[in-house]
């Protein structure tokens, strides 16, 4: 049997929400993923070549870590973006982050935390210079 090549297939992502309403308004109208349907067990968003599945549950224990994050050119523009849109920044005991909530990693890469109204962590992530 040929293992397949999930490589070259589309990464369909999965987070729990227990309540669809604010987490429609927030994943489309705050973060502007484009909306693609919903049902009683999920709301769909296209996001660059996947898919992001919001799963209607009833009831979260969002993890204490980071489960979706996005790849950004500029860290310090999508934190005051979304920071404008109503977003607020995590701050971490013991991390040196900056006045926008960004740290800068060993490796060079900036990455700034918020939360989803289910309390899931998210983030972005601006790669290190080469």
């Amino acid at each position: 049997m040929t293992q397949p090549n999930l490589s070259a297939c589309p990464l369909v992502a999965f987070v729990m929400t227990a309540d669809p309403v604010p987490a429609r308004a927030f994943y489309e109208g705050t973060l502007g993923l484009r909306f693609v349907s919903q049902d009683r067990f999920a709301i769909v968003f296209e996001t660059h070549r996947s898919r992001l599945r919001v799963v209607i549950s009833e009831s979260v224990v969002p993890a204490s870590h980071t489960i979706l994050g996005w790849t950004v050119l500029d860290v310090a523009a999508a934190v005051r973006a979304l920071a404008e849109s109503g977003v607020t920044f995590e701050r971490y005991p013991g991390m040196q982050q900056d006045e926008l909530g960004v740290w800068t990693s060993p490796s060079g890469a900036r990455i700034a935390w918020f939360k989803d109204p289910d309390g899931n962590v998210l983030s972005l992530t601006q790669p290190p210079a080469v």
